[in-house]
């Protein structure tokens, strides 16, 4: 059994436990880190479980079992847990579970769909900051050009340089609210996104298209502060910047990005 066929059962797994299967990963993509972006741009994520092979848990979980075929994915149910979804008996045929994953919203208190409401307002770009490498500097330009499938020309991320690059989902553009960032004294610099905009709610954005000026993109999922915002920056940054730090974006229409242009949705 290939990794792909033990991808494709998650797939199926998580269609039974949300009612609408995820896509299949373009050619060449990780599958499950496809369908890790996918939960994300929905307020989900799959969370590793210590020890599967004894987890309780009253409600949906998916099981990887080991069996002499390969990996697949089984949907677990109940307490003590049993396999409501095991098309091929691997658990009653003496399969064995040796991960576990449980499915949770990022954030409790926001809904699956729509989580961080509809984009109603758009606004304009106020700041376009790019590093060469890694950890580098971010510097202000007046403007860039952004490359379909790849990034903005000068920025690490345009070349697979940065700290976050890979393949997937939502690793070519990020944006941030200058208005966030103003509130919190923090300089726009310090944030490491590429581009700093004015009056448009960049969350809402999240799963949707949207315009840079002529550059078309999509919003992937939220640009969430992490540790090592504040080792490169300073401690401190990584609270108040919650859900408030920006949104990570792939291009899909390449262009020029100049200081005020238009952002806004375009669907």
């Amino acid at each position: 059994m290939s990794a792909m066929s033990y991808e494709s059962d998650v797939r199926d797994g998580l269609a039974l436990i949300l009612g609408t299967r995820p896509p299949d990963p373009e050619p060449g993509l990780d599958p499950l880190l496809v369908t890790r972006h996918w939960l994300a741009e929905r307020n989900l994520g799959l969370v590793p479980i210590a020890d599967a092979a004894g987890f309780d848990w009253p409600g949906h979980w998916l099981a990887r079992v080991r069996t002499a075929d390969g990996d697949h994915a089984v949907v677990m149910f109940g307490s003590p847990s049993g396999p409501v979804h095991d098309p091929l008996g691997t658990l009653a045929g003496g399969g064995t579970i040796v991960e576990g994953s449980l499915l949770a919203r990022l954030d409790v208190h926001l809904p699956i769909e729509e989580p961080y409401g509809a984009a109603r307002s758009t606004g304009s770009v106020a700041a376009i900051l790019v590093a060469p490498a890694a950890e580098a500097e971010l510097v202000r330009v007046d403007s860039a050009s952004a490359v379909a499938g790849a990034g903005l020309e000068g920025d690490r991320y345009r070349d697979g340089h940065g700290t976050f690059s890979g393949p997937g989902h939502g690793y070519q553009l990020t944006l941030v609210e200058a208005e966030v960032l103003d509130e919190l004294g923090v300089p726009w610099e310090k944030a490491r996104r590429n581009i700093a905009t004015r009056g448009i709610d960049l969350n809402a954005l999240v799963g949707r298209r949207f315009t840079v000026g002529a550059v078309e993109c999509i919003g992937r999922r939220l640009a969430e502060p992490c540790a090592h915002l504040e080792r490169l920056e300073g401690p401190g940054l990584l609270r108040p910047l919650v859900h408030r730090a920006g949104l990570r974006a792939d291009i899909l229409g390449g262009g020029t990005i100049a200081l005020g242009d238009r952002v806004a949705a375009a669907d």
